[in-house]
């Protein structure tokens, strides 16, 4: 056997090395024209056309829903309550009766003031007589000018107090009149305050009932004071459209109208009280209840609209993501506008027809092929 030195051996690695690269050398060479001519795979999106149409103009803010009116039933006069007729929760019509309080003092005083009528009348009838009476025999001097002059004071004094009669008579029987109470408004019955038996008193600030009037009822809410010139020209061109939507999920509770306008502005919060009154024939809204209210103050005529997920955000402001004719997406900056209902509006940036990226967005960047797998609303 041969016997090599280190020399040796280090030649043939050398050798063997170079063989090694040079086999591989073109192999290489293919393998990286072949990466540079595979494509990506194309992202699957669904897109939206964007198009034309008028589109409502809302005010938005969070309001309170409170009575149309209400009343708190309060008796007054003193009395036993014998009776209440009305349940709790009740719908009452205006004039319904509520309660009946013991009427028999109330009655007998009417009594009292009728009689002293009749009595005060009957003396008036006598004086006035007797008046007549002196006045002819004082024309034929056989009564003095002083006992005519009395008799006429007499029956001055007492027709006065028949005038004071009928005022007692009045009294008593507005008096009497309050021992049925009824309701001054159409609403709903709250709880009983106050139960048969006991005595109430004209005094008692709790009352016997409180009544809330829901049909229609109404809806305070607040707007930012950068929205009043909106909303008075809306009051100004007609009535304007009130939605109250619910704060759990957005579902729409009723359909009303504006009614007014607070007087001024909240200094401290710069915001504006506005009042909506709503039908609320289905009892969806309720006192004390808070909704979501939108004012529909005007038509954005002919707009270009895009669904509200197709725009994105980045640093530079808002943008979307358009598929070009080759299956490929741009980056297009777009200004939008109101973006309400899952829909926004575009001032600038698109034109009609183009499409635009409404889901898959995350995957995407500028030149990215992409596959529509659906449009929106298809």
């Amino acid at each position: 056997m041969l016997k090599m030195g280190p020399r040796r051996w280090l030649e043939i690695a050398a050798i063997a090395i170079a063989a090694f690269v040079a086999g591989c050398g073109p192999w290489s060479a293919d393998k990286s024209r072949a990466d540079a001519n595979i494509v990506p795979p194309a992202v699957p999106v669904q897109v939206a056309s964007v198009i034309r149409r008028n589109v409502p103009v809302y005010l938005t803010g969070i309001g309170t829903v409170e009575p149309y009116n209400t009343v708190t039933i309060r008796t007054r006069i003193d009395g036993e309550l014998q009776q209440v007729l009305f349940q709790e929760g009740q719908d009452i019509a205006k004039g319904d009766l509520l309660a009946v309080i013991d009427p028999r003092i109330y009655q007998a005083a009417l009594e009292q003031a009728n009689a002293q009528l009749q009595k005060d009348t009957a003396s008036l009838a006598n004086a006035q007589l007797i008046l007549g009476r002196d006045t002819q025999l004082g024309k034929d001097s056989f009564a003095s000018q002083q006992a005519v002059d009395t008799q006429k004071s007499t029956v001055d004094e007492l027709q006065a107090q028949i005038a004071q009669d009928r005022a007692m008579i009045s009294t008593a029987q507005t008096q009497l009149s309050y021992t049925r109470i009824t309701s001054p408004i159409s609403g709903r019955a709250g709880l009983r305050l106050v139960d048969e038996g006991n005595i109430v008193h004209a005094a008692d600030a709790s009352g016997l009932v409180v009544i809330n009037q829901i049909y229609p009822i109404t809806v305070i809410s607040t707007l930012p004071q950068d929205d009043v010139p909106a909303i008075r020209a809306a009051l100004g061109s007609g009535t304007v459209e009130a939605q109250a939507s619910s704060r759990a999920d957005g579902t729409v509770l009723d359909t009303g109208t504006v009614e007014l306008i607070n007087n001024q502005i909240d200094p401290q919060s710069g915001t504006l009280r506005v009042k909506s009154v709503f039908p609320n024939k289905r009892d969806q809204l309720w006192p004390g209840q808070f909704v979501d209210l939108k004012l529909r103050v005007s038509t954005v005529p002919n707009a270009l609209i895009v669904p509200a997920d197709a725009v994105q955000r980045g640093p530079d402001g808002s943008f979307v993501f358009t598929v070009e004719a080759n299956s490929t997406v741009s980056v297009v900056p777009v200004k939008t506008g109101q973006i309400s209902e899952g829909i926004a509006v575009v001032e600038s940036g698109l034109g009609d027809g183009q499409r635009v990226v409404t889901q898959g967005q995350y995957r995407l960047g500028p030149g990215t092929p992409v596959s529509i797998t659906a449009a929106a609303g298809e």
